[in-house]
């Protein structure tokens, strides 16, 4: 794994260029930064970015995908890390909690655990900071008026929409299915559960992959942006039915429970792409009275057999199924080092004074979005072997 966070080092050239830069113009000197991340190889690129730019940096992982060998790294590197790889919400509440304590000047938010918490116990010198993920704007909007101070949410940024979202989380939970299951697409039937930006990326990725691919999306304009696209658009039931594969990338909790149980024929396959492990109410179905046996098939392949012998299988135990299961990789380490720049740049602006305190739970300010673009393009017209057109 060392060589692997050091080969995704190498290969994040925005971030090598914005941490030397940060190096000279030291923005967090001084200044605490508390995380709550999925802490992976990519995120240790980001974290010590940071940290050139001055920042003591005190960090904790998300459910279910922190990696232990990425915690080692950290800490061998200067970073506070709380806890570790954990699956149980009351032990990683507590990590949060230790986190806070700490007091940050700035937060590096993910699904919104942060700053959800920071107003049980408010302190005066926090900054603001950023959220990464749709799921944490959904819960932090609500609270703007508690919060009071810059919240810049990255998933809002269209960069991070295209380049995350649709072209890599698409690529990553497709890649994420043949890695865990070994199971050909070709034919395979699909429902993919949420047609935002990672929906349509997990959607035409499984088509690309020769999959018959059906969408399911509460919001009507979705569903049509989702039949002009050429997916079948059935009801809900009709695609719980007839699926293979039910693939949710919704950020909503209990899209398929158990209650669906009855509805899934015999083989079928749950897995989740969202950020919380919630979107599939694993403990809830393998619970349920129908179930007569419940067997690890293969790692990261739980088998619930039902009393009338139909079998449904469940990767990751329903969480981020691109971040777990045998050798979890994550998205592309390109669409990352977009996204990590992103934040970079963001909690430099908070933290230097150039967004305030109405600028809370709002999308990357266009002029960020575009260094950032101009930034990534001049690097890929720099690289050995680039061309350009005459």
């Amino acid at each position: 794994m060392g060589s692997r966070i050091e080969w995704v080092g190498e290969s994040c050239g925005l971030l090598g260029a914005i941490g030397a830069e940060l190096e000279v113009t030291r923005p967090f000197a001084g200044r605490r930064i508390g995380t709550g991340i999925h802490l992976e190889p990519k995120t240790v690129a980001l974290l010590l970015t940071l940290r050139r730019g001055g920042a003591e940096v005190t960090a904790t992982g998300n459910l279910g995908t922190t990696q232990a060998e990425a915690v080692d790294y950290l800490r061998a590197h200067g970073i506070t890390v709380v806890g570790g790889p954990t699956t149980d919400p009351a032990e990683h509440d507590a990590f949060l909690r230790e986190v806070l304590a700490a007091e940050p000047d700035l937060l590096l938010d993910n699904g919104g655990d942060l700053f959800i918490r920071y107003l049980d116990a408010p302190y005066e010198h926090l900054l603001g900071g950023t959220e990464e993920t749709t799921s944490g704007r959904m819960r932090l909007e609500p609270r703007r008026a508690e919060i009071r101070r810059p919240v810049l949410v990255i998933n809002d940024s269209p960069i991070k929409q295209f380049a995350e979202n649709k072209h890599a989380v698409g690529q990553s939970v497709l890649e994420s299915f043949l890695r865990i299951t070994n199971r050909s697409t070709n034919g395979l039937r699909v429902a993919v559960f949420g047609y935002g930006a990672c929906g349509k990326g997990v959607a035409q990725n499984f088509a690309r992959a020769c999959a018959d691919v059906a969408v399911v999306d509460i919001d009507p304009v979705l569903r049509l942006e989702a039949c002009l696209d050429g997916f079948a658009v059935p009801s809900r039931a009709e695609a719980l039915a007839g699926a293979e594969l039910v693939m949710t990338v919704t950020g909503a909790q209990r899209v398929v429970t158990a209650g669906d149980l009855p509805s899934l024929r015999d083989g079928v396959v749950l897995a989740n792409g969202g950020h919380f492990p919630t979107e599939i109410t694993v403990d809830e179905i393998v619970a349920d009275g129908s179930v007569h046996e419940v067997r690890d098939s293969a790692q990261g392949i739980e088998t619930v057999v039902l009393a009338d012998g139909r079998r449904v299988h469940i990767l990751t135990h329903g969480f981020m199924v691109n971040l777990n299961g045998p050798r979890p990789l994550g998205n592309s380490i390109g669409s990352m080092d977009l996204g990590f720049a992103l934040q970079a740049r963001c909690l430099e602006a908070v933290a230097v004074g150039q967004v305030g305190a109405t600028d809370c739970v709002v999308p990357v300010p266009r002029r960020i979005d575009q260094q950032v673009a101009e930034a990534y393009l001049t690097l890929r017209d720099q690289a050995p072997g680039a061309t350009r057109p005459a």
